[in-house]
C-alpha cells in the first residue's frame, strides 16, 4: 500500500507525506490490538537478520518483539558475528544475507553501509540508527505526537539541544514531511548541516510548515513539543566537557517549561537520557513527560515499518 512493498527505510528522506502518515496510522491500529491480545501472523514465515554494530536496548527491542508478536523471526548479528565491511566486504555481506533472510535491520555508525545494504541485498533494509539519521525513533516519535496531542498540523515542535546530531538532522525531515511547525535550538556551532537545512526547506513548503533555527531559548515560548537528546552521542565522549560547557544553557528544566508557557506542551526524549545533563529530574518524571509512551512506540512502528513492506 502507498508504494511500501519491498521499500527500504534508510532515511525517511525517500518516504513521502502519505508514506509515513500510512505508518502511523498503522502502527496505531497495530498496538490496539496487542493491547487487546491479539497476535497476528502478518509476518509469518519471514527471517530477518538483526545487525548491530552499535549497542541497543530499544531498537534491538522493539525489532525483536515485532517480529515475535506477527510471527516472524529475528536473528541477532552482533559485531563480534560478521565481518561488514571488514573480512568481508558490504556489498558482498549484503547479497549473502539477501538470499538467506527476508529483510535486514543495521544499526550503526555509517549511513553508507546502511545505503549500501539496501541497494545490493534486494530486501528491505531499515536503518536502525547510523551517524546521520534515525528515521525508526522518527515514527515512534510522530506516532506519540499524535496521540497525545491528536494532529501534526497547527502545532509547534522544539528541539533544543545538539542540533547537528542524527536526531535533530531526523526530526527536522519528519516534521516538515508531515506539516508540523519546527524550531531548532542549539548554539550557532551546533546547528544542522545547510545542505539538510536547505532540503527540509523545500518540504516545509510543500507541507505548509515553518522551519526556524536559533540559538536563543525564547523560541521556545509557545511550543507544544519540546524534544532533546544526549549532548554526547556515541563515540563523542572525549568532546563532553566542551559540550557540556556549550550546552548548558540549553538544558530543559523548570524554567525552559515555564518558558514555554503551555499547559498542554509535551517533553519528549529518545532515550538513554543523561539526566541532571540536557534535561532535569524534575521535568523527567513531571505528568507531562511522555518518554516512556516514546520508548514503547518504537515497538508499534517498527512493526508497521515490517508489515507494510513485508506483507
Amino acid at each position: 500500500m502507498f508504494g511500501l512493498t519491498g521499500k527500504s527505510l534508510v532515511t525517511l528522506k525517500d518516504y513521502t507525506p502519505e508514506q509515513i502518515n500510512y505508518l502511523v496510522d498503522l502502527a496505531i491500529e497495530l498496538k490496539a490490538k496487542k493491547r487487546m491480545g491479539i497476535r497476528g501472523n502478518l509476518l509469518a514465515g519471514k527471517n530477518v537478520a538483526l545487525i548491530f554494530e552499535k549497542p541497543s536496548t530499544r531498537t534491538r527491542c522493539a525489532f525483536t518483539v515485532a517480529c515475535v508478536d506477527e510471527g516472524a523471526y529475528p536473528e541477532y548479528l552482533g559485531s563480534n558475528d560478521i565481518q561488514l565491511g571488514h573480512k568481508e566486504s558490504v556489498k558482498d555481506t549484503a547479497r549473502v544475507l539477501g538470499r538467506l533472510f527476508d529483510a535486514i535491520e543495521f544499526r550503526g555508525f555509517s549511513q553508507k553501509t546502511v545505503e549500501e545494504l539496501a541497494q545490493f541485498s534486494g530486501v528491505p533494509v531499515y536503518n536502525g540508527l547510523t551517524d546521520e539519521f534515525h528515521p525508526t525513533q522518527i515514527l515512534a516519535d510522530l506516532m506519540t505526537i499524535k496521540e497525545h496531542l491528536g494532529s501534526f498540523k497547527n502545532k509547534k515542535f522544539v528541539y533544543i539541544g545538539d542540533g547537528r546530531n542524527n536526531m535533530a538532522n531526523s526530526l527536522m525531515i519528519g516534521c516538515t514531511k508531515v506539516g508540523m511547525d519546527i524550531t531548532i535550538i542549539a548554539p550557532k556551532s551546533l546547528l544542522p548541516e545547510e545542505g539538510l537545512v536547505e532540503i527540509c526547506k523545500g518540504y516545509a513548503t510543500s507541507s505548509g510548515a515553518k522551519l526556524e533555527l536559533i540559538d536563543d531559548i525564547n523560541g521556545v515560548v509557545g511550543a507544544d513539543v519540546i524534544y532533546t537528546d544526549v549532548w554526547c552521542s556515541m563515540g563523542e565522549e572525549d568532546s563532553e566537557k566542551e559540550r557540556v560547557a556549550l550546552l548548558t544553557p540549553y538544558q530543559v528544566n523548570a524554567d525552559l517549561i515555564k518558558l514555554a508557557n503551555n499547559p498542554n506542551m509535551i517533553f519528549m526524549h529518545c532515550l538513554p537520557a543523561v539526566k541532571g545533563k540536557e534535561v532535569t529530574e524534575e521535568v523527567f518524571e513531571a505528568p507531562y513527560s511522555v518518554v516512556f509512551d516514546e520508548a514503547e512506540n518504537r515497538m508499534h512502528t517498527i512493526k508497521a515499518v515490517m508489515v507494510a513492506t513485508l506483507s
